[in-house]
C-alpha cells in the first residue's frame, strides 16, 4: 500500500533508557511502514542533553511552538545518583518542567480504557481527566542547602529599589530551604484551559488546593479560577448543566474514591503529576494513561505520562527479555499524529491516528499484552508478550484493520 503523506512535520524529541528503545520499535513497525513520516528531530536524551548544557531542549520547545505539535518520548530528571552515573555537569531541571514553562500550557492526563482491564476502585465507571498546571512551583523552585545557624528571609525588590522582607525562618542547626514561584498570567491561561476543555468535553470541573494552609500562594489560585469562572464562564456551564467547584485537595482525594468518574480533575502542578500517576495506576498500569501539554496558543505536545522504565532498561542492557508496556507511549505518537491531521486538514492521518489506538485496544482485548497487565487482567489465560513482540502483535492487528 502506499505510504499515507503527511504536509508539515512534527516536532519530535526522543528520551532515555527503555522508552528510547520502545520508541524506535514503534517508529519501525507501526509509524514508518504506514506514514511519510516528517518530523524535525531533537535528542533529548540525557547524554545530549549534558552535551548542549540543555539548549536543545529549549530548541525543541521553541520547534514546538514553530510548527504546533510535537511528540516527546520520556526523559530523565537527574538527581545526585544520575549526575555521578551519567557523569554530567550540572544536575539538570525536568525537562518536562522547562518544555511546559516555554509553552505556558495545561497537561492533560486521563486513563486509557480496556476491557478486561478495570479500575481497582470498582465505582469509577468513566474515565477521570487529571488536568495539571503546566508552570511553578517546585519545578522552576531555588533551593538551598543550609549549613548551620542564621536567618533565611524572602526578598521582594521594586522597580525603585524598595524592599519588602518576611521571615522565613530562624535556624539554630543545620537544614534546606526552597524558594518558588508561579504567576498570575500562567495561572490565568491555566483556568481558561481548564474551563474550555471541561465546555469542549461536557464534563464537570473541580479545582483542589490547600488555601486553608497556603493563605497567600494557594488562595491566589483559587481567587484566580473562582473570578475567571464567574466572569467569563458562569453561564456557559448552566448553559451546558455541568459544574464547577473548589475544594480541599485532601476532600478531593476523598470524594474521588467515592466517585464515579466522567469529570475533569484540576490540579497544581506537583499535585496533578502525584494524582495522575494515581488514576492510571489504579486503573490499570502507568503505561495506561494519555498525556498532551495545551498551550493558549493552541501549540500541543504529547507525550506518555510514566518515566523512562529505568529497571527494564538494565535488563535490555543484560541481554534480559523485557515485557514493558508501549502504548501510553504509543498514544503520544497517535495523538500527535491526529492532531497534525486535523490542522493541516489531512484526514487519512487522523484515520491512520484512530486505526492504531484501536490496534492497541484490540489486541489487548484479544488476550495478548505484556507482564503488567497481564497480572491484572480479568481476561482468561492470557498471552504475555515481550516488548518487541507485543508491538509486532499490535501492527499485526492494524494491518488486518487497514
Amino acid at each position: 500500500m502506499d505510504k499515507i503523506r503527511m504536509m508539515t512535520p512534527l516536532v519530535e524529541m526522543d528520551g532515555d533508557e527503555m522508552t528510547r528503545i520502545l520508541w524506535q520499535y514503534i517508529k519501525d513497525e507501526l509509524i514508518t511502514p504506514f506514514v511519510d513520516l516528517k518530523t524535525e528531530y531533537y535528542d533529548l536524551g540525557l547524554m545530549h542533553r549534558n552535551e548542549t548544557d540543555d539548549q536543545v531542549t529549549i530548541d525543541s520547545a521553541e520547534a514546538t511552538k514553530k510548527y504546533g505539535v510535537a511528540v516527546k518520548c520520556a526523559t530523565i530528571t537527574p538527581n545526585a545518583a544520575r549526575v555521578k552515573e551519567y557523569n554530567l555537569k550540572e544536575m539538570y531541571k525536568s525537562p518536562n518542567g522547562t518544555i511546559r514553562a516555554i509553552l505556558d500550557g495545561t497537561v492533560f492526563r486521563a486513563p486509557i480504557k480496556v476491557k478486561g482491564i478495570e479500575p481497582c476502585v470498582k465505582n469509577w465507571k468513566k474515565p477521570i481527566t487529571i488536568a495539571r498546571h503546566a508552570y511553578g512551583d517546585i519545578y522552576k523552585a531555588n533551593e538551598m542547602i543550609i549549613p548551620g545557624p542564621g536567618k533565611v528571609e524572602l526578598v521582594y525588590t521594586d522597580e525603585n529599589g524598595q524592599e519588602t522582607r518576611a521571615l522565613v525562618h530562624e535556624f539554630t542547626s543545620p537544614g534546606m530551604v526552597q524558594g518558588m514561584h508561579n504567576l498570575n498570567k500562567s495561572i490565568e491561561s491555566f483556568a481558561r484551559s481548564c474551563f474550555n476543555y471541561a465546555v469542549d468535553t461536557k464534563q464537570d470541573l473541580w479545582f483542589a488546593t490547600k488555601d486553608t494552609i497556603s493563605k497567600k500562594y494557594d488562595h491566589s489560585f483559587k481567587d484566580i479560577f473562582q473570578e475567571i469562572f464567574d466572569t467569563e464562564y458562569k453561564e456557559k456551564f448552566e448553559e451546558l448543566g455541568i459544574t464547577y467547584f473548589y475544594t480541599l485537595i485532601d476532600d478531593a482525594v476523598a470524594r474521588v474514591m467515592k466517585a464515579e468518574g466522567g469529570f475533569i480533575w484540576a490540579c497544581k502542578n506537583y499535585d496533578g503529576d502525584v494524582m495522575s500517576d494515581m488514576i492510571s495506576s489504579a486503573c490499570g498500569s502507568l503505561a495506561m494513561m494519555t498525556s498532551v501539554l495545551v498551550s493558549p496558543s493552541g501549540v500541543y505536545e504529547y507525550e506518555a505520562a510514566h518515566g523512562t522504565v529505568q529497571r527494564h532498561y538494565y535488563k535490555h542492557l543484560a541481554g534480559e527479555e523485557t515485557s514493558t508496556n508501549s502504548v501510553a507511549t504509543i498514544f503520544a505518537w497517535t495523538g500527535a499524529l491526529r492532531k497534525r491531521g486535523e490542522l493541516d486538514g489531512t484526514p487519512e492521518i487522523v484515520s491512520f491516528a484512530d486505526a492504531l489506538e484501536r490496534a492497541c485496544i484490540d489486541t489487548i482485548e484479544s488476550g495478548r499484552m505484556t507482564k503488567d497487565l497481564a497480572l491484572i487482567t480479568e481476561l482468561p489465560n492470557p498471552t504475555v508478550l515481550n516488548s518487541l513482540d507485543f508491538i509486532k502483535a499490535i501492527r499485526e492487528t492494524l494491518e488486518k484493520a487497514l
